[in-house]
């Protein structure tokens, strides 16, 4: 419970975690930026990593000078654009291996079944769309290798979803955090960017959850 309390104080309050690593670390916070984006698209178990709130806050901090935005969003689209690519590759020599195992302690196949029914609506283009939905974005690059999609197509949208990404959120913090509403608010700014992130997912969730419910012979309903 306490890890969990304490996470959620991470994300809740990226602006003085990151202020104060910048007041630590200072050059090497790009490092530890870097570190975190690529682990939350490029690998499948750390999918609960910070993502677009993370991106938001850098962007108003460097705002306030303490980042220089531009080296920001190169250095967040290369984290983005190789931790996609990596996963992909995992994906694709690693993948049925490791989800043939059941009961897995560190990946959840129901991520898995979610992200192939976002793909199968998508195609190719989830690739794109996925960037910007938690969970979603770390396993559909992932499941793209799993399906082998052909490798320069999966590049095009990986590339153009990092450069959006990245780009949308690290700039929108740059141009709007430091607005004085948003800056004296920015914890209630962050909670929304989250909320925002995952409503995509738990709609997806609850249309799946109705439609087995109507499909289901044990609940004595037929499909409409």
């Amino acid at each position: 419970m306490e890890l969990l309390t304490g996470f959620f104080d991470i994300v809740l309050n990226l602006d003085s975690h990151l202020q104060w690593l910048i007041a630590n670390y200072g050059g090497w916070v790009y490092a530890i930026l870097f570190l975190v984006i690529f682990c939350e698209t490029g690998l499948v178990v750390t999918p609960f990593l910070p993502g677009d709130s993370l991106l938001f806050v850098s962007g108003a901090l460097a705002a306030a000078g303490s980042l220089s935005i531009h080296d920001l969003f190169l250095v967040l689209a290369a984290a983005s654009f190789l931790g996609d690519n990596t996963n992909y590759w995992i994906g694709r020599y690693a993948g049925p291996r490791v989800f043939a195992r059941e009961g897995s302690r560190f990946l959840n196949p129901a991520h898995l079944a979610r992200t192939q029914r976002f793909y199968d609506k998508h195609g190719a283009k989830t690739i794109f769309f996925a960037r910007f939905m938690p969970v979603i974005r770390t396993f559909a690059p992932f499941v793209a290798g799993i399906g082998r999609m052909h490798y320069p197509r999966f590049l095009f949208f990986s590339f153009s979803g990092s450069i959006a990404w990245t780009g949308s959120l690290t700039y929108a913090g740059y141009y709007f955090g430091n607005v004085p509403v948003v800056k004296q608010n920015l914890s209630l700014v962050i909670a929304a960017i989250v909320l925002i992130s995952i409503m995509p997912g738990i709609v997806e969730y609850l249309r799946h959850r109705r439609k087995a419910a109507i499909t289901d012979p044990a609940s004595g309903r037929r499909p409409g």
